[in-house]
Protein backbone atom coordinates (compact mmCIF):
# COMPACT_ATOMS: atom_id res chain seq x y z
CA UNK A 1 0.00 0.00 0.00
CA UNK A 2 1.46 3.92 -0.86
CA UNK A 3 -0.64 6.38 0.66
CA UNK A 4 -0.06 10.24 -0.71
CA UNK A 5 -0.81 13.35 0.70
CA UNK A 6 -0.29 16.59 -1.07
CA UNK A 7 1.04 19.40 1.26
CA UNK A 8 1.68 22.02 -1.69
CA UNK A 9 0.10 22.37 -5.26
CA UNK A 10 0.89 25.43 -6.52
CA UNK A 11 3.68 26.47 -9.20
CA UNK A 12 5.98 29.35 -9.51
CA UNK A 13 5.45 31.10 -6.03
CA UNK A 14 3.21 30.35 -2.69
CA UNK A 15 -0.24 32.75 -3.12
CA UNK A 16 -2.02 32.14 0.25
CA UNK A 17 -4.97 34.42 0.22
CA UNK A 18 -8.93 34.29 -0.01
CA UNK A 19 -9.20 33.75 -3.21
CA UNK A 20 -6.72 30.19 -3.26
CA UNK A 21 -8.05 28.84 0.45
CA UNK A 22 -10.01 25.80 -1.47
CA UNK A 23 -6.80 23.74 -3.47
CA UNK A 24 -4.55 25.88 -1.46
CA UNK A 25 -1.71 28.57 -2.10
CA UNK A 26 1.47 26.66 -0.85
CA UNK A 27 4.03 25.46 -3.38
CA UNK A 28 4.99 22.34 -4.63
CA UNK A 29 5.24 19.50 -1.73
CA UNK A 30 3.85 15.95 -1.43
CA UNK A 31 4.32 13.50 1.22
CA UNK A 32 4.51 9.19 0.26
CA UNK A 33 4.23 6.58 2.75
CA UNK A 34 4.94 3.07 2.06
CA UNK A 35 3.37 0.55 4.18
CA UNK A 36 5.77 -1.46 6.39
CA UNK A 37 8.58 1.19 5.60
CA UNK A 38 9.65 4.07 8.39
CA UNK A 39 11.00 6.47 6.49
CA UNK A 40 9.22 9.24 4.82
CA UNK A 41 8.92 10.02 1.65
CA UNK A 42 8.74 13.52 0.56
CA UNK A 43 8.73 14.99 -3.02
CA UNK A 44 9.86 18.61 -3.00
CA UNK A 45 10.35 21.02 -0.47
CA UNK A 46 8.35 23.90 -1.80
CA UNK A 47 6.31 25.92 0.58
CA UNK A 48 4.18 23.25 1.54
CA UNK A 49 7.01 21.30 3.10
CA UNK A 50 7.34 23.70 6.44
CA UNK A 51 3.71 22.27 7.45
CA UNK A 52 4.69 18.92 6.51
CA UNK A 53 7.50 19.25 8.69
CA UNK A 54 5.78 20.55 11.63
CA UNK A 55 3.39 17.75 11.54
CA UNK A 56 6.18 14.97 11.72
CA UNK A 57 7.33 16.54 14.39
CA UNK A 58 4.12 16.85 16.45
CA UNK A 59 2.76 13.61 15.94
CA UNK A 60 5.92 11.39 15.04
CA UNK A 61 8.77 12.63 17.03
CA UNK A 62 7.78 11.06 20.19
CA UNK A 63 8.36 7.49 18.32
CA UNK A 64 12.18 8.08 18.08
CA UNK A 65 14.36 9.89 15.12
CA UNK A 66 12.62 11.19 12.03
CA UNK A 67 13.93 9.25 8.82
CA UNK A 68 13.63 11.40 5.46
CA UNK A 69 14.35 10.86 1.98
CA UNK A 70 13.80 14.47 -0.20
CA UNK A 71 13.25 13.91 -4.10
CA UNK A 72 13.26 17.32 -5.44
CA UNK A 73 12.19 17.35 -9.05
CA UNK A 74 14.41 19.74 -9.99
CA UNK A 75 16.42 22.71 -7.90
CA UNK A 76 14.48 25.76 -9.11
CA UNK A 77 13.63 28.33 -5.90
CA UNK A 78 9.66 27.54 -5.96
CA UNK A 79 10.51 23.46 -5.43
CA UNK A 80 13.06 23.47 -2.94
CA UNK A 81 12.59 27.13 -0.81
CA UNK A 82 10.79 25.21 2.01
CA UNK A 83 13.95 23.75 2.87
CA UNK A 84 15.40 26.08 5.44
CA UNK A 85 11.50 26.49 7.11
CA UNK A 86 11.54 22.04 7.46
CA UNK A 87 11.22 21.89 10.82
CA UNK A 88 13.34 18.42 11.04
CA UNK A 89 16.55 19.96 9.80
CA UNK A 90 16.94 21.50 13.37
CA UNK A 91 16.51 18.37 15.44
CA UNK A 92 19.46 16.34 16.65
CA UNK A 93 18.28 12.81 15.59
CA UNK A 94 17.34 13.47 11.84
CA UNK A 95 18.31 11.53 9.33
CA UNK A 96 17.97 13.24 6.06
CA UNK A 97 18.57 11.84 2.73
CA UNK A 98 18.31 14.70 -0.37
CA UNK A 99 17.95 13.48 -3.45
CA UNK A 100 17.71 15.29 -7.04
CA UNK A 101 19.26 16.13 -10.28
CA UNK A 102 21.16 19.39 -10.70
CA UNK A 103 22.07 21.34 -13.98
CA UNK A 104 26.14 22.53 -13.72
CA UNK A 105 28.77 20.05 -13.16
CA UNK A 106 30.65 22.01 -10.95
CA UNK A 107 27.48 22.80 -8.26
CA UNK A 108 26.71 19.75 -6.50
CA UNK A 109 23.64 19.26 -4.98
CA UNK A 110 24.48 20.37 -1.13
CA UNK A 111 25.49 23.63 -2.53
CA UNK A 112 22.49 24.59 -4.93
CA UNK A 113 20.39 23.60 -1.99
CA UNK A 114 21.98 24.57 0.82
CA UNK A 115 22.90 27.85 -0.95
CA UNK A 116 19.83 29.51 0.19
CA UNK A 117 20.76 29.08 3.52
CA UNK A 118 23.52 32.14 3.74
CA UNK A 119 23.23 34.68 6.02
CA UNK A 120 23.03 37.15 3.38
CA UNK A 121 19.78 35.29 2.50
CA UNK A 122 18.86 33.54 6.06
CA UNK A 123 19.58 33.72 9.66
CA UNK A 124 20.94 30.07 10.16
CA UNK A 125 23.74 28.83 7.90
CA UNK A 126 23.49 25.70 6.21
CA UNK A 127 26.50 23.91 8.89
CA UNK A 128 24.70 25.06 11.94
CA UNK A 129 21.82 22.45 10.99
CA UNK A 130 21.47 20.02 13.65
CA UNK A 131 20.43 17.14 11.33
CA UNK A 132 22.55 14.44 9.82
CA UNK A 133 21.91 15.45 6.21
CA UNK A 134 23.12 13.40 3.03
CA UNK A 135 23.11 14.10 -0.82
CA UNK A 136 22.43 12.12 -3.88
CA UNK A 137 22.78 13.67 -7.16
CA UNK A 138 20.49 11.55 -9.15
CA UNK A 139 20.01 10.90 -12.83
CA UNK A 140 18.11 8.96 -14.85
CA UNK A 141 17.64 5.17 -14.13
CA UNK A 142 15.74 2.33 -15.43
CA UNK A 143 14.75 1.08 -12.09
CA UNK A 144 16.59 1.22 -8.26
CA UNK A 145 15.97 -1.12 -5.71
CA UNK A 146 14.74 1.15 -2.36
CA UNK A 147 14.14 -1.90 -0.29
CA UNK A 148 10.87 -3.00 1.19
CA UNK A 149 9.59 -3.69 -2.10
CA UNK A 150 9.59 -0.39 -3.23
CA UNK A 151 10.94 0.20 -6.72
CA UNK A 152 11.85 3.61 -8.19
CA UNK A 153 12.86 4.72 -12.06
CA UNK A 154 13.65 8.39 -12.99
CA UNK A 155 13.06 10.10 -15.92
CA UNK A 156 14.26 13.45 -17.40
CA UNK A 157 11.82 16.02 -18.43
CA UNK A 158 11.45 18.95 -20.78
CA UNK A 159 12.26 22.20 -18.64
CA UNK A 160 14.66 25.06 -18.93
CA UNK A 161 16.93 23.57 -16.25
CA UNK A 162 17.37 19.39 -15.38
CA UNK A 163 14.25 17.91 -14.09
CA UNK A 164 13.07 14.31 -13.10
CA UNK A 165 10.18 12.68 -12.95
CA UNK A 166 9.43 9.79 -10.78
CA UNK A 167 7.87 6.54 -10.52
CA UNK A 168 7.83 4.14 -7.44
CA UNK A 169 6.54 0.73 -7.83
CA UNK A 170 5.30 -1.22 -4.43
CA UNK A 171 2.98 -4.25 -4.57
CA UNK A 172 2.04 -4.19 -8.64
CA UNK A 173 0.74 -0.46 -7.57
CA UNK A 174 2.37 2.92 -9.50
CA UNK A 175 2.63 6.47 -7.95
CA UNK A 176 4.20 8.32 -10.83
CA UNK A 177 4.90 12.82 -11.07
CA UNK A 178 5.84 13.98 -14.10
CA UNK A 179 6.48 18.09 -13.45
CA UNK A 180 7.90 20.36 -14.50
CA UNK A 181 7.56 19.42 -17.85
CA UNK A 182 6.76 20.82 -21.18
CA UNK A 183 5.55 18.42 -23.98
CA UNK A 184 9.21 18.13 -26.22
CA UNK A 185 8.42 19.98 -29.90
CA UNK A 186 10.34 20.31 -33.29
CA UNK A 187 13.31 22.76 -32.95
CA UNK A 188 13.76 23.17 -36.52
CA UNK A 189 12.45 25.70 -39.26
CA UNK A 190 9.08 23.67 -40.29
CA UNK A 191 7.71 26.51 -42.62
CA UNK A 192 8.91 25.39 -46.11
CA UNK A 193 8.42 29.17 -47.31
CA UNK A 194 11.61 30.18 -44.78
CA UNK A 195 14.70 30.51 -46.59
CA UNK A 196 16.59 29.02 -43.87
CA UNK A 197 14.19 25.43 -44.12
CA UNK A 198 15.39 22.48 -44.78
CA UNK A 199 13.41 19.37 -45.04
CA UNK A 200 15.54 16.98 -43.58
CA UNK A 201 16.70 18.67 -40.54
CA UNK A 202 12.52 19.41 -40.15
CA UNK A 203 11.63 15.64 -40.70
CA UNK A 204 14.41 14.75 -38.03
CA UNK A 205 13.40 17.37 -35.36
CA UNK A 206 9.76 16.02 -35.75
CA UNK A 207 10.78 12.40 -35.13
CA UNK A 208 13.08 13.35 -32.00
CA UNK A 209 10.19 15.49 -30.34
CA UNK A 210 7.40 12.59 -31.09
CA UNK A 211 10.25 9.47 -29.64
CA UNK A 212 10.82 11.85 -26.33
CA UNK A 213 7.11 12.28 -26.03
CA UNK A 214 6.50 8.57 -26.55
CA UNK A 215 9.05 8.02 -23.91
CA UNK A 216 7.69 10.17 -20.97
CA UNK A 217 4.45 8.48 -21.62
CA UNK A 218 6.14 5.07 -21.44
CA UNK A 219 7.04 6.40 -18.04
CA UNK A 220 3.97 6.91 -16.31
CA UNK A 221 2.26 4.36 -18.57
CA UNK A 222 -0.21 2.56 -16.49
CA UNK A 223 0.18 4.75 -13.66
CA UNK A 224 -2.48 4.00 -10.91
CA UNK A 225 -1.79 8.01 -10.14
CA UNK A 226 -0.09 10.27 -11.85
CA UNK A 227 0.42 14.19 -10.68
CA UNK A 228 1.17 16.06 -14.31
CA UNK A 229 2.26 19.68 -14.58
CA UNK A 230 -0.40 21.56 -15.62
CA UNK A 231 -0.44 24.95 -15.16
CA UNK A 232 -2.00 26.13 -18.69
CA UNK A 233 -4.50 26.03 -20.82
CA UNK A 234 -3.78 25.46 -24.47
CA UNK A 235 -4.74 29.19 -25.28
CA UNK A 236 -2.72 30.43 -22.35
CA UNK A 237 0.97 28.01 -23.39
CA UNK A 238 1.18 30.03 -26.85
CA UNK A 239 2.75 32.80 -24.91
CA UNK A 240 4.16 30.20 -22.46
CA UNK A 241 6.26 28.30 -25.06
CA UNK A 242 9.24 27.47 -23.46
CA UNK A 243 8.65 28.37 -20.00
CA UNK A 244 8.85 24.81 -19.03
CA UNK A 245 5.19 23.75 -18.20
CA UNK A 246 2.30 21.73 -19.96
CA UNK A 247 -0.84 22.39 -20.38
CA UNK A 248 -4.63 20.54 -19.40
CA UNK A 249 -5.59 19.49 -22.88
CA UNK A 250 -1.88 18.00 -23.23
CA UNK A 251 -1.77 16.12 -19.36
CA UNK A 252 -5.15 14.63 -20.15
CA UNK A 253 -4.66 13.50 -23.44
CA UNK A 254 -1.34 11.39 -22.67
CA UNK A 255 -2.73 10.38 -19.20
CA UNK A 256 -5.09 8.65 -21.18
CA UNK A 257 -3.04 7.52 -24.08
CA UNK A 258 -0.56 5.85 -21.50
CA UNK A 259 -3.73 4.31 -19.25
CA UNK A 260 -3.51 6.17 -16.40
CA UNK A 261 -6.41 5.52 -13.98
CA UNK A 262 -6.47 8.52 -12.13
CA UNK A 263 -4.77 12.16 -13.12
CA UNK A 264 -4.09 14.58 -10.64
CA UNK A 265 -3.56 18.33 -12.28
CA UNK A 266 -0.79 19.84 -10.20
CA UNK A 267 1.15 22.95 -10.40
CA UNK A 268 -1.74 25.17 -10.74
CA UNK A 269 -0.54 28.67 -11.61
CA UNK A 270 -0.36 31.64 -8.86
CA UNK A 271 -3.07 33.45 -10.88
CA UNK A 272 -5.68 30.50 -11.28
CA UNK A 273 -8.19 31.22 -8.13
CA UNK A 274 -10.41 28.77 -6.14
CA UNK A 275 -13.49 29.89 -8.79
CA UNK A 276 -11.50 29.64 -11.61
CA UNK A 277 -10.28 26.33 -10.75
CA UNK A 278 -13.73 25.03 -10.30
CA UNK A 279 -15.05 26.47 -13.57
CA UNK A 280 -12.15 24.40 -14.90
CA UNK A 281 -13.11 21.17 -13.21
CA UNK A 282 -16.76 21.62 -14.47
CA UNK A 283 -15.27 21.05 -18.11
CA UNK A 284 -11.62 18.64 -17.50
CA UNK A 285 -12.71 16.83 -15.00
CA UNK A 286 -16.18 15.16 -16.79
CA UNK A 287 -15.92 11.18 -15.94
CA UNK A 288 -15.30 9.72 -19.07
CA UNK A 289 -15.23 13.20 -21.08
CA UNK A 290 -12.00 12.51 -22.31
CA UNK A 291 -11.22 8.69 -21.81
CA UNK A 292 -10.93 6.45 -19.00
CA UNK A 293 -8.87 8.34 -16.81
CA UNK A 294 -10.30 9.74 -13.97
CA UNK A 295 -8.95 13.29 -13.76
CA UNK A 296 -8.94 15.76 -10.86
CA UNK A 297 -7.35 19.26 -9.63
CA UNK A 298 -4.45 18.31 -6.83
CA UNK A 299 -5.62 19.87 -3.83
CA UNK A 300 -3.75 20.50 -0.71
CA UNK A 301 -4.53 17.95 2.61
CA UNK A 302 -6.04 15.72 -0.08
CA UNK A 303 -5.03 11.48 0.75
CA UNK A 304 -4.99 8.92 -1.85
CA UNK A 305 -4.50 5.18 -1.12
CA UNK A 306 -3.02 2.82 -3.76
Amino acid sequence: MMKIKFWGVRGSIPCPGPYTMKYGGNGACMELRVEGRKEVIVIDAGSGVRELGNSLVKNELRNGPLEVALYLSHTHWDHIMGFPYFTPIYIPGTMLKVHGPVTYEDDPLEDVVGGQMKYRYFPINVGELSANIKYERLREEPGRDLGGGLILVTKFLNHPITALGYRFEHQGKVFCTCYDHEPYRNLFITDPNHPEYDEGMAYEGEQVAEEQNRAVEEFFRGADLLVHDAQYTDKEYQDKVNWGHSTFEHAIAAANRAGVKKLALFHHDPDRSDAQIDEMAKNYCQPRKYGDTEVFFATEGTEIVL
